[in-house]
């Protein structure tokens, strides 16, 4: 009889948690290379907890024993407890990074690595270094249906606007959103650092439950989408990683999972529909925020405080001054500028005498206060009292969110002397600017503080008060609606 040929057809299921990487995939190894020590080792005994050990058993040592096993580098072990044991007598002990990896590899897990242990481990990279990715800011808005627009959700409206849903009603419904078009893996898992929850989406473009891969695909890291959730604000974070990872061989090269920009995008449109329900929809919104790291967008776009408490505000915000710009208080009541100068003037006069001090004893006594660099002039005084009023405490030491980008594109062209509004209509840039640094605003605070630019003319998008990481401008305006 002849064999009957297998059909494959498309399903709308998800890749499975148990689905197996073989340990001897190179990409796998280097994927996990990029943990720590503590880290590959605390992540091995989280996989051997009672509560996980289903999940992720390990090679144990089968009931009809091999000869050659004695001779294997990491025999089996006959219990998981003595495997347990293992793991906790390498953290006893010094030691390097490659004897870990080669044991998970080569001996406990010999018999391949899941798709969970492979996101549990990527979550754990993103914990202990929160700036290895760049991510967006989009902004969570409803539809009004009845007036066919969209309705912002302001802070005080957070608790009613926001929506609520389990996590596996949203894994389920943006499971339905994607699955028609490619098949995809999800874990979500709660940030140990962070108040968030993070949910990482891997992608290959099959429609069918088995596809037919090369094990590298499964580790590559350019068709990994990571949507981070904060607690209790209408903000969404999304992010790809910035390598492109391995090409795909053959004609599958322009396929969606190949590209990032294409990737991302399924992920946005599917977030908003998912997390919608009847007469409650949502849209997500361009907020003109990109970080590399977490703690940058949870300062100004987070639930402890928008944008309206950056740049000059950002002293009320970080209480680094008491009082409010609203403060129903008596005329006579100190002034903010006032209290800022009286502080700095304390400071100063203290730093002045501790350098005085130190002068007198490092070095001859004809060195006076006049020619102390840190004794600063009445002109140097007003502008850091200036640079005060328009940064706040964003750019200096109290800042809690350094950006790393700035991106601007000026709409303005050249204007000629017989033509006042050439090219006012235009929407091209006419000049693009980028600025990168660790700290931007802290590097253009610093300018000012040098008098390299006038800090009263400064407009807020370079201030840090507006907590926008790019800006198209026209007439030293940033427009608020992408052009």
């Amino acid at each position: 009889m002849a064999r009957l040929k297998s059909v494959r057809a498309p399903t709308t299921a998800s890749l499975p948690n148990n689905l197996r990487i073989p340990s001897s995939t190179p990409s796998l190894a280097k994927t996990l290379g990029k943990l720590s020590r503590q880290a590959l080792l605390e992540l091995a005994l989280t996989w051997l907890d009672d509560r996980n050990i289903a999940s992720f058993p390990p090679y144990l040592q089968p009931d009809e024993t091999n000869g050659d096993e004695d001779t294997l580098p990491y025999p089996a072990a006959e219990t998981v407890e003595e495997v347990r044991q293992a793991y906790e007598g390498l953290q006893d002990r010094k030691g390097g990074k490659r004897e870990v990896l080669e044991r998970i590899l080569e001996g406990d897990w010999r018999h391949g690595i899941s798709l969970r242990q492979l996101a549990m481990a990527d979550l754990r990279y993103m914990d202990d270094h929160p700036a290895s990715l760049r991510w967006t800011a989009l902004e969570l808005s409803r539809i009004d249906a009845r007036k066919n627009a969209t309705e912002k959700v302001t802070p005080d409206d957070w608790s009613g606007n926001v929506p609520r849903t389990q996590a596996s009603t949203f894994v389920k419904a943006l499971q339905h959103e994607i699955a028609p078009l490619v098949k995809a893996h999800y874990h979500l898992a709660r940030s140990s650092t962070l108040p968030l929850t993070l949910l990482r989406i891997f992608i290959i473009d099959s429609p069918y439950q088995s596809p037919r891969q090369t094990p590298e695909v499964f580790a590559d890291s350019s068709r990994v989408v990571y949507v981070a959730f904060p607690d209790s604000c209408p903000f969404v974070y999304t992010s790809i990683t910035a390598t492109t990872g391995s090409k795909p061989a053959g004609p599958t090269t322009s396929s969606v999972a190949t590209d990032p920009r294409s990737l991302q995008r399924l992920v946005r449109d599917a977030i908003p529909k998912a997390l919608s329900r009847p007469q409650e929809r949502y849209t997500l919104k361009p907020t003109s925020l990109a970080a590399k790291n977490l703690p940058t967008l949870l300062a100004l776009r987070g639930p402890g405080r928008s944008t309206a408490a950056n740049g000059a505000f950002s002293i009320f915000a970080d209480s680094a001054i008491e009082g409010s710009p609203l403060d129903p208080r008596p005329a006579n009541t100190v002034s903010a500028e006032e209290h800022v100068r009286s502080g700095k003037t304390m400071i100063e006069d203290k730093e002045n005498e501790i350098s005085a001090e130190q002068s007198i004893e490092s070095s001859t006594k004809r060195k006076s206060a006049d020619s102390n660099p840190s004794i600063m002039s009445p002109t140097s005084k007003k502008r850091r009292l200036a640079v005060d009023s328009r940064f706040g405490t964003a750019g200096g030491s109290l800042a809690p969110a350094p950006l790393d980008r700035l991106d601007v594109r000026l709409l303005d062209q050249p204007v000629p002397d017989d033509e006042e509004d050439y090219g006012s209509s235009s929407t091209l840039p006419a000049v693009s600017l980028t600025f990168t640094g660790s700290d931007v605003i802290g590097g253009i605070r610093k300018l000012a503080e040098l008098g390299i630019v006038d800090p009263e003319r400064m407009p807020s998008w370079m201030t840090g008060e507006e907590g926008v990481s790019m800006a198209v401008v026209r007439g030293g305006n940033r427009l608020r609606k992408d052009v």
